[in-house]
């Protein structure tokens, strides 16, 4: 390498073996002698060896302005120690390492100048898929058959991420998913899969004891507060055994469309890095020699999600067996859509040379890709109301098998894209560092044309209400799109749980309309249920008898397994909770002053963040609540 300068170096050949030289010297503690660079092979066979290949990496990719600033050997060799420290997780956690990085960033840098367009020689159609109707037939037999795939199924959320865009200051999974219980979403979706875990096992008659795998991808902002939200609450019930965390690291931020690595600006001695994105899930997965050990257990699905939409597990069993039932080894979870909404469409792409994906087109790309193509309207709704092409929500199921073999193929690289924002129209630098970022739902990318990728669309009342927006933004939402907060995140939970149970026959009162932190939704009576309650439609038709009713401002949260309303009549608040091994009757009429709802100032610091983004709170004046901890037969007559 002697006499060679990287392309793009500003230092030439001579300039360039001196600094390779000081760089050498510099790496070794104050006892190692001076020495030059052809002595190098000595100072390898001290213990220096990473190091010194970890420089010549970077030097031969153009990095040499990382060390310009560096001083005299013996000045902070425990900060270049730790510099190295960083280069060589930056370079392990990448697929095919920091070269593979760099060059990647330096593809892509070039085509965001140029203004290429990623979607160049494809044409788009709508995609085939499954759209299901709540309640019918078809949806009760669907979600039969997933209940029974569940048993050879691992779930994996990607949960790396904290709530400071929702503004909360803790990690989200940690926010409660409604407040009339407080369970937080990472109590609901365990308790989901143990309730999916423990149904799946009684449909087979050979003594099944599977444990479902549960797989959280953290990050360094969110993986100690998961781990302590875990342990703090012995993981929900789960047992630790099945539950594997998987921390992602961040990428090394680039400077300008050189690829320069860009600097820490507080720390001379640390490259700047940002979060890659939720795709990195598969290279985790992939490297952490799960999949691998799931194939030899006889699992057969990989069910990914995201860590706050409420709603999803209302969708799962259905999408599973669908999956199950058509053979797909790609399912996405999707919901109507209407045109232009900022929702990603699944369309079907094929190329010129005959290539085809079906796959997630962004919202801001799919309508110039429409009208460049031959539809002057572009992303517009058809007679249906809606876009011809579904919404994604994010929420993926892959068949263990074919993943695996596509992964051996990709070590779990995603496509990457890269979003620098420029100075000015030159497009000659950056008004901050950017880096590569990466989707979990572009994994179709690289499959063949063979693959069989589909969808499932779901109502969106029923299967998606993320809470991702802080109150000032949901606030700005054009009037009649999701607010997609904290606030109609959980009156969507109320909602859907009223209309599941007005299919399952109760009489359930009609909405009144409020606005809280300045955003106008329906108040739904607040039914709330544990999901060994009601893990699918037919469980809840089951434990309805009778003609039952509840007012519009009435609670009723139900915590146990084999609790029947048998012409209940409900105004006010109800909270029964039950061991597993009662069953439990509740007849007549329940009246009570019950719950009120307090409206909330955003600005309120007096009250607690996750009462705050909601804008609500309920001032429990009167309740009646019954706690059943005996097995046998209970009933209450009100």
């Amino acid at each position: 390498m002697a006499g060679m300068a990287p392309e793009g170096s500003q230092f030439d050949a001579k300039h360039y073996d001196s600094k390779m030289q000081e760089l050498l010297q510099s790496l070794r503690p104050d006892h190692i002698k001076m020495f030059v660079l052809d002595e190098a092979d000595e100072m390898l066979s001290r213990g220096f060896k990473d190091q010194v290949e970890l420089a010549k990496m970077l030097l031969n990719e153009g990095q040499m302005h990382l060390f310009e600033h560096w001083p005299e050997p013996g000045v902070d060799d425990d900060k270049k120690k730790s510099f190295f420290d960083q280069v060589r997780r930056l370079n392990s956690s990448y697929p095919g390492g920091l070269v593979s990085y760099i060059q990647n960033a330096r593809k892509l840098l070039a085509d965001s100048k140029a203004g290429k367009n990623p979607y160049d020689g494809f044409t788009p159609s709508v995609p085939s898929g499954e759209v299901l109707t709540f309640g019918d037939d078809n949806f009760v037999s669907l979600e039969a058959a997933g209940v029974k795939e569940a048993r050879n199924a691992a779930f994996v959320l990607v949960a790396g991420g904290l709530g400071e865009r929702l503004g909360y200051k803790g990690i989200k999974v940690a926010l409660p998913r409604e407040t009339t219980t407080g369970k937080c979403f990472l109590q609901h979706y365990i308790e989901s899969i143990l309730s999916l875990q423990e149904a799946s096992c009684k449909m087979v008659d050979d003594g099944c004891h599977t444990k479902i795998p549960f797989v959280i991808m953290t990050s360094d902002d969110t993986n100690a507060l998961t781990i302590q939200l875990l342990e703090s609450n012995s993981y929900f019930g789960m047992e630790p055994s099945q539950v594997k965390i998987l921390k992602q690291e961040k990428v090394a931020c680039l400077a300008d469309n050189d690829a320069r690595l860009a600097l820490d600006p507080n720390d001379k001695y640390r490259i700047q890095t940002k979060p890659h994105g939720h795709g990195d899930v598969h290279s985790l997965l992939y490297s952490s020699g799960l999949l691998e050990q799931w194939k030899s257990e006889g699992r057969k699905w990989v069910l990914f999600f995201q860590d706050t939409n409420g709603l999803l597990f209302n969708a799962i069993p259905s999408a599973l067996g669908v999956s199950a039932i058509k053979g797909y080894n790609v399912n996405s979870l999707a919901v109507p859509r209407k045109a232009k909404e900022a929702i990603g469409g699944i369309t079907k792409l094929t190329h010129v040379d005959g290539r085809t994906m079906v796959i997630n087109v962004e919202y801001n790309q799919l309508d110039p890709l429409l009208r460049a193509t031959g539809h002057p309207d572009g992303d517009a709704n058809c007679e249906t109301g809606y876009s011809p092409y579904p919404g994604n929500i994010n929420q993926l199921i892959l068949e263990l098998g074919p993943y695996i073999e596509e992964l051996k193929k990709t070590h779990g690289a995603i496509s990457e894209f890269v979003n620098p924002k420029y100075t000015d129209s030159t497009k000659m630098t950056f008004k901050s560092s950017t880096r590569l970022e990466c989707m979990m739902q572009d994994y179709p990318k690289t499959l063949p044309p063979s693959a069989k990728v589909g969808f499932t669309v779901m109502d969106t009342w029923l299967a998606y209400a993320p809470v991702k927006n802080n109150p000032e933004d949901a606030a700005k939402v054009p009037k009649g799109n999701p607010y997609h907060s904290a606030t109609s995140g959980e009156m969507a939970i109320y909602r859907a749980n009223s209309l599941i149970l007005r299919k399952a026959g109760a009489q359930i009162a009609d909405p009144v309309v409020d606005t809280f932190n300045g955003q106008e939704v329906e108040v739904w009576p607040r039914i709330t249920w544990s999901p060994r309650w009601g893990l699918i439609f037919r469980n809840v038709k089951e434990k309805l008898r009778g003609d039952s009713s509840i007012s519009q401002r009435s609670a009723l949260a139900i915590n146990g397994r084999n609790i029947f309303l048998e012409g209940l009549s409900l105004d006010g608040t109800l909270i029964v909770n039950s061991v597993d091994e009662a069953e439990v009757k509740i007849t007549g009429h329940v009246q009570n002053k019950g719950w009120t709802i307090q409206h909330v100032d955003y600005k309120d610091t007096s009250e607690k963040e996750e009462i705050r983004i909601r804008g609500f709170k309920f001032e429990k004046v009167e309740q009646l609540e019954v706690n059943y901890t005996e097995p046998g037969k209970h009933s209450l007559s009100a």
